[in-house]
């Protein structure tokens, strides 16, 4: 007999008081079922003391650091991480930093400071926004929008989105790109090849540049560099290479998002940030991670994974998610796509020869 639907999911309560049915998305308060829910609860007090004990042996033991510089832009993940670093070492080891630019939403680096506050670590401001024109990002984004949508200039807004509803279809993913003009409406044109790659290498300057400034306060210091990616992000390589995937210590890489919400509960995060739904905040336009990168709500995507991950059938993870069993295809499917394209994030510099005396493998 099949299980009872689980009317309210015990770890999604949170995220559904937080964010209505939209984080859902497919998933609906009545078809998640109990055993696919319990499996992302976990107990947040243990887990925090497991991971805080963890980090200091790995900053104090093994990478002989004072403390954590930790990247905080206004959302859960780096916020959790931020937490977990001042409950491990204390707050007088952990530097905060923001790293506003010209399209972050400001809202972002008054998060940053009101969580610092609350944590009682100094919070560093660097706005990175000259590094970045200095360096040709917005210029060589904007050439490359206005060969895509040649009125582009001073005052637009814009974004890289990938097409709704991509479960119901197997249709290949083309991203295209949301534009705005001045006081008008947004309007979205097909992106080739050659425009989406040149787009995307001119905004993860973002992303590295604010890991070097995160590497200038952590040498310093005698720091190490916290990263922030949770389980999801880090399985799925949603991440730059050199970038934000470039750290000392990811402490919450093996959490899904589902839990980096009950741990964030649970080491009191301000309200502002928990229910602050997660974006890139990279581009001008307001962007959600579904739209550039997962194809379904983080919820459903967590569940999704947890699924594939445990060996489950399509038709058993249909069941607990109430989609169809196409839908649930085509979601592995997109999951094994994922890690297979982004497989090389993960891998360290390849050599043409063992170096056993510090540990590097032979390719």
């Amino acid at each position: 007999m099949a299980a009872p639907p689980l009317v309210v999911p015990l770890p999604a309560a949170t995220l559904f008081a937080a964010y209505g049915p939209s984080f859902f998305g497919a998933v609906t308060l009545t078809t998640v079922r109990p055993e696919a829910s319990a499996a992302l609860h976990l107990d947040a007090t243990k887990e925090i003391d497991r991971i805080a004990a963890g980090l200091r042996v790995q900053v104090g033991d093994r990478l002989r650091r004072r403390g954590l510089v930790v990247a905080i832009s206004g959302g859960v993940d780096s916020s959790v991480c931020a937490a977990l670093a001042a409950r491990a070492l204390g707050p007088s080891r952990v530097l905060g930093l923001a790293l506003p630019e010209r399209d972050s939403d400001p809202r972002s680096l008054d998060l940053a400071r009101e969580l610092s506050a609350r944590l009682g670590i100094s919070c560093a401001v660097e706005d990175i926004a000259p590094v970045l024109e200095a360096l040709g990002c917005y210029r060589r984004r904007d050439e490359a929008i206005r060969r895509v949508e040649p009125a582009y200039g001073p005052g637009w807004a814009s974004k890289i989105v990938l097409p709704g509803d991509r479960l119901n279809s197997d249709r290949l993913n083309f991203y295209s790109l949301a534009v705005r003009p001045p006081g008008g409406e947004v309007r979205t044109v097909r992106l080739p090849a050659d425009a989406y790659l040149e787009i995307v290498a001119a905004t993860n300057f973002k992303q590295r540049v604010r890991t070097m400034l995160a590497y200038y306060h952590a040498d310093r210091r005698h720091y190490a560099v916290c990263g922030t990616p949770n389980r999801l992000e880090y399985d799925q390589g949603f991440f730059v290479k050199g970038g934000d995937g470039l750290a000392d210590v990811k402490p919450i890489a093996h959490l899904y998002k589902t839990q980096v919400y009950q741990l964030a509960n649970a080491l009191d995060i301000p309200k502002g940030i928990t229910d602050r739904p997660p974006t890139t905040d990279t581009y001008s336009l307001p962007q959600s991670q579904e739209e550039f990168y997962f194809s379904l709500p983080m919820l459903a995507m967590d569940l999704v994974l947890f699924a594939h991950n445990a060996g489950k059938t399509v038709p058993s993870a249909a069941s607990w998610l109430g989609l169809e069993s196409e839908q649930v295809r085509r979601a592995y499917a997109d999951l094994e796509q994922k890690r297979s394209t982004t497989r090389y994030l993960h891998e360290p510099p390849l050599l043409a020869e063992a170096v056993p005396e510090v540990g590097h493998a032979e390719d």
